[in-house]
């Protein structure tokens, strides 16, 4: 698979997608009335996060079935976005995913806070980006964060020097690095749609690893324990597995206005190898067909 996707240097264009092996109907798991969320992860014991773009907050649910409760709102009380841990185990909340992101890298009024899960204590920590509607944290620290309204990429470092121009691709969207944190893969999704991954040493280079055309949307993508991109499509509802450059398979379908997707974590609650969806339908679900065993949600050196 990483040979092959290291050959994908140009436009991969889809084919006609089949059903993955194991497909089956998604599990609804949580719900956040009345939010459209768009953050998602999970901490080393199953508890889930989620953020709600409507109201700004950040929610905990506990474990499947269990209610979401707000830990945290962002300043402003809009616009929450991407999620991600450092390497410390603190969870950076982006925010600024509102009105203004339809001007693209005009702005770059978007920040990142920092929040302690245990204390429920938030403090901003950087702002400047464009935006923060996808985000990962490498193991040096570095944390990345996308624009899929625009056409920058951000990178900050660990002591919190921000280059909002860091790497540059259009719609960029959803942010997730490989194992060993040599490709930052992101989604397409207003612009060219599809998938890409990025250098994280040269973001001159980008490979294009799946065309999808224009209905699809693609969103905030994960990756499998093959560092596979699964990776919803916003649109037509389907939940997706990238198996070679061009080609997928469907793991769900019937769950449009999926916009971010992460593997569990842990061996309770909302663990290890299950994969859940979050949309701004305010509905979180498990997706049983992309159960991966070795599989966890994204946190740095995992």
């Amino acid at each position: 698979m990483a040979l092959g996707l290291a050959t994908a240097i140009g436009p991969a264009p889809a084919s006609a997608a089949p059903s993955c092996p194991g497909a089956a109907p998604a599990r609804l798991v949580g719900v956040v009335p009345g939010a459209a969320l768009e953050g998602l992860t999970v901490d080393a014991g199953g508890r889930l996060y989620t953020t709600d773009l409507i109201s700004g907050r950040v929610y905990r649910l506990n474990g499947p079935g269990a209610p979401a409760v707000p830990i945290a709102r962002v300043p402003g009380g809009s616009g929450a976005g991407a999620l991600a841990w450092t390497p410390g185990g603190t969870l950076l909340v982006g925010y600024g995913a509102d009105p203004r992101v339809f001007v693209g890298d005009a702005l770059r009024h978007a920040s990142i806070g920092r929040l302690d899960v245990n204390t429920r204590a938030f403090r901003p920590w950087v702002t400047g980006l464009s935006a923060a509607n996808g985000m990962d944290v490498a193991a040096s620290g570095n944390v990345y964060a996308t624009n899929d309204f625009g056409n920058l990429i951000g990178r900050v470092s660990p002591g919190g020097a921000v280059s909002a121009a860091w790497g540059a691709l259009p719609s960029a969207n959803g942010a997730v690095l490989s194992r060993d944190d040599r490709w930052l893969y992101v989604s397409r999704t207003f612009v060219n749609t599809g998938v890409s991954r990025i250098s994280t040493t040269n973001p001159r280079v980008v490979q294009s690893l799946l065309g999808v055309g224009a209905p699809s949307t693609p969103d905030g993508l994960t990756l499998d324990s093959r560092d596979r991109p699964v990776v919803p499509f916003n649109a037509t509802g389907e939940i997706v597995r990238i198996t070679s450059p061009g080609r997928y398979c469907v793991l769900a379908s019937g769950l449009p206005t999926s916009s971010v997707l992460s593997y569990g974590r842990g061996d309770r609650g909302f663990a290890a190898g299950r994969l859940y969806r979050a949309g701004f339908d305010g509905r979180i679900y498990e997706i049983p067909g992309g159960f991966d065993r070795g599989a966890t949600a994204a946190f740095p050196g995992r």
